[in-house]
């Protein structure tokens, strides 16, 4: 099942979808952010320690935005040339990861089938895969998002989307994942479903890139009589697709270049598994009350076609004398339950074909991180032994990690709080060790851990963050999350243009300069402060958070060259040290005949500045000014 993010027990929650749509929603909205789009074209000291580089590969493709879910589950956004959009790939990252940093490593590619979603992968949604893969020693790759795609290119768009799916797997994907995920060439290719068809074509079409290919539950043939209206139809249901958009009509010639039976003979040479139920009510399958035949009747029609369609194909490859490991279960429809056994069965051939061992070797936790882990049962087996970390020691166990120096002791960090952690350097970066394990935050929505250098802190909804430094410092004493900028939704990253840092919240930015020390800026007085220019504006940092309440529940902050106003009338609006403020001041700011500021500062026609306030005008013209009414 798909294990959880922060929680220490691991268990699938609600939070986790909220989680994943977070994460696509602030891919989204970071370039047009004040905090992500500094956070994302200035990398911060925290960022630099473990994120890749994020310059185009040869193939064009940028890595646009990094998350890591844990420790070892990373979230990449990679703008594909070929589709003109992001993609979602998510890493299960291998055993070895953090015991050997030097290594690289094979990898499995894991395929969706026709209802895939732009949240996440199925495999990852519906299946143990994660917790399966924590002691193997591959990287797997679950692309996210191609709802009836078939993983290919298509001749035309349909239903909003552009699919290259083959282009970005087999060109734009490979570079990225070699260059920054120490990820070699040694693959394998898994799907279940569509993903099984694709797994089979992908792997003939480009001879070579997978040393093995499994086919789950496949349509191992698209062009022998009734299947492309069957693949139409079952198109057009998940999701409204024609598959004429995808390889024209039936008689166009890429259907047959995308038919595994077709292409059975480039497949010499791939380790092949194939398998597929037979439709009968199996032992994942709700009885209907007629004895043989599940509910899943959907379900039970794919199996059934799957099945045909898989001895039609290894019958042709027993034809060509390529050998293929071929499972025909006595039961079974086209369901998770059945796709999730299928693996663990596939897995030791798997192993074999990418040159890697099918157990994990013996480790036993012992001395302080053994006391840890084993007051701590839901960590699950060892995967490592204990490994040398800077200033320490460390060992990963299946769902998580345990940290020790003689300083901190032993403490445990897993899910999205160890991703974070994991992402910032662990030991060796700007946090040090952990001081403590997670535990819940006081208003009962997040959880946290506190670190020798500060805190990262989670909710469902915001993701990980790591709060330090002076920063910390002023978001504690204005109350922690329970203060007025609620929870952290981004890391600290330092200011583009000027010395200083700024961190965004739930309800605003915290900005630390060098010279003025660390303030808040919340709501519409931050909004003002974007669209000025933020630090880089004439207005530079800010010296004070927010201030008030003023007349009529007016509420201000002080810069280092004016102030920026607000009340619920007026709205906010800045007005700079000068002249113009100094004539407001003298006759008493809001309080006095001109009440508060209904523009900022603009040009007049003419020559001189002028400044709009409720009740009259101040301008500067000639050296002269003027106050009216």
């Amino acid at each position: 099942m798909r294990t959880g993010l922060a929680r220490t027990d691991r268990r699938r929650t609600a939070g986790i979808q909220a989680r994943r749509a977070a994460i696509a929603a602030a891919v989204a909205v970071a370039l047009a952010s004040p905090f992500g789009a500094v956070g994302i074209a200035q990398a911060s000291p925290i960022a630099v320690a473990s994120s890749p580089d994020r310059t185009q590969t040869a193939s064009g493709a940028t890595v646009t935005a990094v998350d890591w879910l844990s420790d070892r589950r990373v979230a990449l956004w990679i703008q594909s040339p070929s589709m003109g959009t992001p993609i979602q790939v998510q890493l299960l990252l291998a055993r070895d990861w953090n015991l050997n940093p030097q290594a690289s490593f094979p990898s499995v590619w894991m395929l969706d089938g026709l209802r895939a979603t732009d949240m996440e992968n199925g495999w990852t949604a519906e299946t143990d895969a994660e917790s399966y893969f924590a002691d193997k020693n591959v990287n797997v790759v679950l692309p996210v998002g191609g709802q009836s795609s078939f993983y290919s290119d298509w001749v035309d768009q349909d239903n909003g989307k552009n699919y290259q799916w083959e282009t970005f797997l087999t060109k734009e994907l490979p570079p990225i994942l070699e260059r920054d995920w120490r990820t070699n060439q040694t693959r394998g290719v898994v799907g279940l479903s569509m993903g099984g068809t694709a797994a089979m074509f992908l792997a003939a079409r480009n001879e070579g890139f997978f040393q093995f290919a499994g086919s789950l539950s496949g349509m191992l043939t698209t062009t022998t009589l009734g299947m492309p209206q069957a693949i139409q139809y079952a198109m057009a249901d998940a999701g409204g697709f024609d598959s004429k958009a995808m390889w024209g009509a039936p008689t166009n010639d890429l259907w047959a270049q995308h038919d595994p039976y077709l292409l059975a003979e480039k497949l010499k040479g791939v380790s092949l598994y194939i398998s597929s139920g037979n439709g009968a009510a199996g032992p994942y399958d709700a009885p209907s009350g007629i004895p043989g035949v599940s509910s899943n009747y959907a379900g039970m029609g794919l199996e059934i076609l799957s099945r045909l369609t898989s001895q039609t194909f290894a019958t042709k490859l027993n034809k060509l004398g390529i050998p293929a490991q071929v499972n025909y279960r006595p039961s079974g429809t086209h369901s998770w339950e059945y796709w999730q056994f299928e693996l663990h069965q596939l897995w030791p051939q798997l192993a074999g074909a990418l040159g890697v061992e099918a157990d994990k070797p013996a480790c036993s936790p012992t001395g302080a991180i053994g006391n840890a882990s084993g007051a701590n049962a839901w960590l699950g087996d060892c995967l490592t032994p204990e490994y040398n970390v800077a200033g320490g020691r460390a060992q990963d166990f299946r769902f998580g990690r345990v940290f020790f120096s003689q300083d901190s002791g032993a403490q445990v960090v897993a899910g999205a709080i160890g991703g974070n952690y994991q992402a910032s350097g662990g030991p060796a970066g700007p946090l040090g060790f952990p001081k403590t394990g997670e535990f819940g935050t006081p208003d009962g929505r997040g959880r946290a851990g506190a670190f020798q250098n500060g805190m990262i802190y989670f909710t469902p909804q915001t993701g990980a963050h790591a709060v330090r430094g002076a920063i910390l410092d002023e978001w504690a004493r204005q109350g922690y999350e329970t203060g007025p900028l609620g929870y952290p939704v981004l890391d600290e990253v330092a200011t583009p243009s000027k010395p200083g840092a700024v961190q965004g919240f739930e309800i605003g930015a915290m900005y630390h300069s060098p010279d003025l020390g660390t303030h808040s800026v919340q709501g519409m007085i931050l909004d003002k402060y974007g669209q000025l220019g933020w630090e880089n504006s004439a207005l530079g940092f800010p010296k004070t958070s927010e201030m008030g309440p003023l007349k009529d529940g007016g509420r201000f902050n002080e810069f280092e060259n004016g102030n920026i106003y607000w009340s619920p009338v007026t709205g906010a609006w800045a007005i700079r040290n000068g002249e113009i403020f100094d004539a407001w001041k003298s006759v008493g700011y809001e309080n006095g005949r001109l009440g508060y500021i209904t523009s900022d500062q603009f040009e007049m026609d003419g020559g001189g500045i002028q400044q709009n306030f409720q009740f009259g005008i101040i301008t500067v013209k000639d050296g002269k000014v003027t106050i009216a009414p």
